[in-house]
């Protein structure tokens, strides 16, 4: 007994956990069923920190296809179609190893999509990395972006849209989210579920190596530290051409409908993917590993069901097709291998040669997990230090050129032209043009725009708001391009949830998505929890990542960012009320600290269904929310794009009560930068604080006036990640 307890701990569980699989199996496990418990058991497979708060989330709408529980959401988009769509993080990976650890991300995320037969249109990342000074950060950053670029240009799918930010609490701990998108014909979709007694257990696509064994309890259920060189065997090896031979060869079968379920294999491989198909049809399912096709000779039966190599998916599969699914797979030059059948036992069992390896029910591997209530406290102060790097006493316009120098606002064009974003002919939008990407979709009859955002350090100033902010911050992306909401992904990325202050956190965030998504009336339909994201120095900001997808009836009329003629009116749109607290000017004074104002949810709402219609009709030339740096960033941003100055006077916020600082550089949800015709503007509502014109930023604000010729705004903001060039 003290030999197993000592190997249980070592794979991530804990005494109780063991005792209770001992309870569950009426015997100690062996080696094989103890491997395959550690890692359906770990936190990245049970989530058994978090299940009980995401129960508190919406998941229920008219447009929903496929909800939580399968592997993407998808939504109707008309004429017979869905898209689906799902984020996930492969934090602790990239952390280890950025390139493949990002390009897997990137895989995997694809598989997910094409696993429900939907064909992926488009992909979006989030990246967190620390300050751009720090050697460490550059090294994660140009990994993890060549790691993205690698992945998507060579499948040929376009990278679309996404978000940098730079904080110092990633700097151990960076993270990776990945979302995708896919189009496809509502009819022709399939579940995960397993069924039919007798049917045949296909995997198909790469061979089984030793790569990523353990990727689920060794880096994605545990705290980076010390040794996580000791780590890289963890991380999977990405082959996008495979990839690509193997998402055209299930579309295929899925068309034929000779494919009764399909499901990716992701973390835990094979023990993970035949739980769950096994659990979701309640069956059972028998796998002979010796039928498993290996790269490396020698597998151990536990590393062949726990190994977590790429490019697989695991299909049912009626006996009288598998000829037909065979002879698709070897067209398309990919792996097939019949390696069990569908059982009526409700147990997954394992053989080699015939010979049994491991039986467990599906119950207690796959539902059995514990599930934990967190104890969380608020913790007394501010849990993150903060250094100033803008001199006390700047002038207004040198606080303007540090904030559009700063990476957090900055252009990110060194990232996003490493991608591509136009292959496949649907991108209406390119990655800074508009603040959602825009995508058509011929076969439907109109378009859809996507989103993902999240600001951490907003969030760590206060849970609740900071992400109800996230929500309406990809709301009001939407609103900007005349998209209206339809469904929200998201990506959880917390510290370890058995510390009071990133349970605190965990908890309170979850009931703010769940708060927002139900005023703002959109459902979650997917998403991916990552936790004990924590390095030495502690826990990273809490960052709940959001990603929203709309629909819009005319790409066309979609608008950017850029001014679009001198001459125009610009108008402020909103309840804006903005405040310094959490913002970028406060770090950059190394002024931050707890409390954020509580955003105005069905004001916001009601702006972007103003802002969205008003679109829709053609009656602003241009629409930008204002986050990041507030106001002054925001028409910075619009100038620049156009290479247009502007005239503004911010007295209708003085008038609001605002201070000159913070209607200049204050944050906040609910506002907008709208131009266009002077009576159009003033139709919809919006405040008149400027034209458009000249070759400098010029902003009245009280005794903080500033102006900036357009020329040194537009190298400032180019520069911001000069560090890497």
């Amino acid at each position: 007994m003290s030999g197993a307890v000592a190997k249980h701990r070592e794979l991530g569980l804990t005494d109780a956990e063991f005792e209770l699989i001992v309870e569950k199996l009426g015997r100690e496990p062996n080696d094989v069923e103890l491997a395959m418990f550690s890692l359906l058991w770990s936190e990245h497979c049970a989530y058994k920190h978090s299940r009980k708060l995401l129960r508190r989330l919406p998941t229920e709408g008219e447009r929903v296809v496929m909800g939580p529980g399968e592997n993407a959401g998808a939504v109707d988009v008309g004429g017979g179609y869905a898209v689906a769509f799902k984020v996930e993080s492969h934090n602790h990976p990239s952390a280890v190893e950025p390139f493949e650890g990002a390009a897997t991300g990137v895989g995997g995320i694809l598989r997910d999509v094409f696993a429900i037969g939907a064909r992926p249109i488009a992909i979006l990342d989030s990246l967190r990395f620390g300050e751009l000074g720090s050697a460490r950060s550059r090294h994660l950053l140009d990994g993890a972006v060549r790691g993205i670029g690698h992945y998507g240009n060579s499948i040929g799918v376009p990278t679309v849209g996404g978000e940098v930010y730079f904080e110092p609490p990633y700097e151990q701990n960076c993270l990776v989210n990945a979302m995708c998108l896919g189009l496809a014909r509502t009819e022709e979709m399939v579940r995960s579920a397993a069924a039919g007694v007798g049917n045949a257990v296909v995997l198909m696509g790469a061979a089984t190596g030793r790569d990523g064994i353990g990727g689920a309890s060794v880096l994605a259920s545990a705290e980076l530290g010390e040794g996580d060189d000791e780590k890289r065997p963890s991380v999977q090896i990405g082959d996008p051409f495979e990839e690509s031979k193997l998402l055209e060869c299930c579309l295929e079968l899925l068309g034929k409908g000779l494919l009764v379920s399909l499901q990716d294999l992701g973390a835990a491989g094979l023990t993970s993917s035949a739980g769950e198909m096994a659990s979701a049809g309640g069956v059972g399912i028998d796998i002979d590993v010796a039928k498993v096709p290996l790269r490396e000779p020698g597998m151990e039966t536990f590393e062949i069901m726990v190994s977590e190599s790429q490019e697989r998916m695991l299909a049912v599969v009626e006996p009288r097709r598998v000829d037909e699914v065979r002879a698709t797979c070897e067209k398309w030059q990919t792996g097939v291998a019949v390696i069990g059948e569908v059982t009526d036992t409700g147990r997954i069992r394992v053989f080699r040669d015939g010979e049994p390896q491991g039986d467990i029910p599906v119950e207690a591997l796959v539902d059995g997990c514990p599930l934990y209530d967190l104890e969380p406290a608020e913790p007394q102060g501010w849990m993150y230090g903060n250094r100033a790097t803008l001199a006390a006493g700047a002038a207004p316009a040198e606080e303007l050129t540090a904030l559009l120098g700063s990476p957090n606002v900055g252009s990110k064009r060194w990232v996003y032209e490493q991608y591509d974003s136009i292959v496949g002919s649907r991108t209406v939008r390119r990655p800074g043009a508009a603040d959602a990407a825009v995508l058509q979709l011929p076969e439907a009859g109109n378009a859809i725009a996507v989103a993902i955002d999240g600001n951490g350090r907003r969030v760590a100033c206060d849970p609740y708001a900071g992400t109800v902010e996230a929500v309406l911050e990809c709301a009001q992306n939407l609103a900007c391009v005349g998209a209206e909401p339809l469904g929200l992904t998201n990506c959880l990325n917390f510290g370890n949830p058995e510390k009071p202050g990133p349970a605190w956190q965990l908890d309170r965030a979850v009931s703010g998505l769940a708060d927002a998504c139900r005023a703002l009336g959109v459902p979650v339909v997917g998403g991916n929890v990552s936790l004990y994201n924590e390095g030495p120095e502690g826990p990273i900001y809490p960052t709940p990542v959001i990603g929203m997808v709309g629909e819009l009836p005319d790409p066309a009329r979609a608008p950017g960012i850029a001014f679009a003629r001198a001459g125009d009116a610009i108008g402020l749109l909103g309840p804006f009320e903005p405040s310094l607290a959490g913002s970028e000017l406060a770090k950059l004074r190394g002024r931050l600290g707890p409390g954020l104002p509580m955003p105005q949810v069905e004001a916001v709402a009601d702006a972007c269904a103003t802002l969205r219609e008003a679109v829709r009709a053609g009656r602003v030339a241009s629409a930008h929310d204002v986050s990041d740096g507030g106001l002054a960033c925001a028409l910075a941003e619009c100038a620049i794009a156009a290479g247009l100055g502007c005239r503004v006077d911010l007295q209708p916020l003085r008038e609001r009560g605002c201070s000159p600082e913070e209607a200049l550089f204050g944050e906040g949800a609910g506002g907008f930068v709208v131009s266009g015709a002077h009576a159009e503007l003033e139709a919809i509502g919006a405040v008149p604080i400027g034209e458009v014109g000249g070759e400098a930023i010029e902003i009245a604000a009280g005794d903080r006036s500033l102006t900036l010729p357009l020329a040194d705004a537009e190298s400032a903001w180019s520069s911001a990640l000069a560090e890497l060039a």
